[in-house]
């Protein structure tokens, strides 16, 4: 199975849906350490994002993820548009028509790429990169060891929400939550929990 318009188009609307399922949590982790917007900002793009799609004619995976990216960057307010956005952007400029395990794993380290370069954060910052880059060396070590793709997909699903769970002990470095210096301490951070949600639609829509 190689990663397609038909799934890119699946996975896409599998986001709008969880995340409309899991907005209030968002919300509420959002509004521990945050503004407390990130779930009705995050609905609000994705939700602009079927729109898009649904008067769009694309000739690959790419311009399916494109289009999403851009939407993200017009409509969503906060960080999270223009992370979320590029992020979206760089995975599809890097796909090819159809994509293997191992080419959509390299489209996926180039979002997190553009997420690293838009943020400034590392690794142990408490943003969505903690969940992002879990995902990545997950989905990058399935597809070399020769897993199929929902078997790349739901190993990098786990890493990215094991890499949410593993936020609530840090210390914010990164964003609003900063701001809060010890007292972010404790919270998981909403970002890595909708990166989890992302990569847990994706698992969930190439598992058939």
């Amino acid at each position: 199975m190689d990663f397609d318009t038909t799934l890119a188009e699946a996975w896409i609307r599998a986001i709008a849906a969880a995340v409309d399922q899991e907005q209030t949590r968002l919300t509420e982790l959002d509004s521990a350490i945050g503004d407390g917007d990130h779930g009705s900002n995050l609905r609000r793009g994705f939700t602009a994002a079927l729109t898009a799609l649904d008067g769009l004619r694309p000739d690959g995976p790419g311009a399916v993820l494109g289009k999403t990216g851009t939407t993200l960057v017009s409509k969503v307010g906060g960080a999270s548009g223009p992370l979320y956005g590029k992020a979206f952007r760089a995975v599809g400029a890097a796909l090819p028509e159809a994509a293997a395990p191992a080419a959509l794993a390299e489209a996926l380290a180039s979002g997190l790429d553009a997420v690293r370069a838009l943020g400034k954060a590392d690794p142990g910052d408490k943003t969505i990169v903690d969940a992002w880059t879990p995902a990545v060396a997950a989905f990058r070590h399935a597809a070399a060891t020769g897993a199929d793709l929902p078997e790349a997909a739901a190993a990098a699903a786990e890493a990215a929400e094991q890499g949410a769970r593993d936020t609530v002990p840090l210390r914010a470095r990164k964003g609003r939550a900063s701001y809060l210096g010890e007292r972010s301490i404790g919270h998981q951070d909403p970002g890595a929990t909708s990166t989890a949600l992302i990569f847990r639609a994706l698992a969930e829509v190439t598992a058939g």
